[in-house]
């Protein structure tokens, strides 16, 4: 990331910084890698580690089914219903395993009246359909349809949806996401022939300061649970802060995708990375200019990974019977292409108008039990003539 800044801070990390009062701010540095990653300083008003009260855990996740099989396997979300009340009881997860785990969230409330800390992962949140805003330390960040919103661990955060149809894919990372690192020079900048760059990426952009004392409850995820703490407090009585870590969002229509004369391989639609998986975006493009350019995929063999897609928008040219929010999941051990009449039919086409996001990881992928009800059955047999 780069360096961003709100609010008021003071000329020097670690000095005094006084309140109206004469007391002091108080100074919290949220850092990665020990101290040696990206980190942030943040100026409270309130000592950030005052605890009120604390309440029981509470379970938090799924369970996976390790019988499924080695199968081809489409998961009909297209049609999903509302999954749970709000936004973390409405997380349902449907595939995971060690690294990343894949989750579909329709909640019925638009709004959060808590706080959530994710203290082990990092969350990458595509707004399929919605708009709103994330309020978090960092401030007020405004997001919409399309956008990626990348929630680095440990910020304090909660959404405010807009009324209308809403559909949250979140994918949590077990270490962090970053931009790849191919698309990078030595200082971090992204390179000139990168897909996009530091103007497409929106940090938050008002700092919202929570003064009032009262009772505000932050829900923490770690070790499978949700630990709720009460302060008396808001996480969000920041005067200030600057440094590299904040949540951001990146719209996939801002993605520039990368052609040529003949079919350009899944890397080229990199977005993201993170250990063991990274996060593709198929958006709307040109296609191959070859006078003998077949658009469709080529057939192919996974040997080291485990291939998802999210059907977002558009006719995926190679698949037939994929409706908008459903998922695939080609696991590796087994060759996938295009569907029967696909290759012939994408002959001379010209563009495509689909979008989809990819994750793929290097470690296999689990269907959760929650995901058995959306198994289409016949998924395995359908490239049979």
């Amino acid at each position: 990331m780069y360096y961003h800044r709100l609010g008021q801070i003071p000329s020097k990390r670690h000095i005094q910084f006084r309140q109206q009062d004469d007391s002091l701010y108080k100074e919290e540095l949220v850092s990665s890698k020990g101290f040696s990653g990206i980190y942030s300083n943040l100026y409270h008003i309130y000592p950030p580690t005052r605890i009120k009260a604390l309440q029981d855990p509470e379970p938090f996740g799924s369970e996976t089914d390790r019988t499924y099989g080695l199968k081809q396997t489409h998961l009909n979300t297209s049609r999903i219903g509302i999954t749970g009340t709000d936004y973390l009881a409405g997380r349902k997860e449907l595939l995971k395993n060690s690294d990343v785990t894949l989750a579909l969230c329709v909640p019925e409330s638009r709004t959060m009246d808590y706080y959530y800390k994710n203290a082990e992962g990092d969350e990458l949140i595509y707004i399929h359909d919605g708009s709103g805003y994330l309020y978090s330390q960092f401030g007020r960040l405004e997001v919409k349809q399309g956008d990626y919103v990348v929630i680095p661990r440990t910020v304090i955060y909660k959404f405010e949806f807009n009324e209308g149809p809403l559909k949250l894919l979140v994918v949590e990372s077990a270490l962090p996401i970053e931009t790849p690192k191919r698309y990078r020079n030595e200082l971090g900048q992204l390179l000139e022939h990168s897909p996009y760059c530091e103007r497409d990426i929106r940090p938050p952009n008002e700092l919202i300061t929570e003064s009032e004392k009262g009772e505000y409850l932050i829900r923490i995820k770690k070790q499978g649970h949700l630990h709720p703490y009460l302060y008396e407090h808001s996480p969000f009585d920041l005067a200030g802060w600057d440094g590299y870590l904040w949540p951001y969002a990146f719209s996939i229509h801002d993605f520039e995708p990368i052609t040529g004369r003949i079919h350009q391989p899944p890397p080229v639609h990199q977005t993201f990375q993170a250990h063991n998986f990274v996060v593709c975006s198929f958006v709307p493009r040109l296609f191959d200019y070859h006078p003998q350019s077949i658009p469709a995929p080529y057939n192919h063999s996974n040997i080291d990974s485990d291939e998802v897609l999210y059907y977002a928008e558009g006719e995926f040219m190679s698949r037939k019977g994929i409706d908008r929010g459903s998922f695939t999941l080609h696991p590796g051990g087994l060759p996938h292409g295009p569907h029967p009449g696909t290759v012939e039919k994408s002959i001379g086409a010209k563009e495509t108008h689909e979008i989809a996001v990819m994750v793929d990881t290097f470690k296999p992928l689990y269907l959760t039990r929650d995901a058995l009800e959306y198994v289409d059955k016949d998924y395995p047999m359908s490239w049979t003539d």
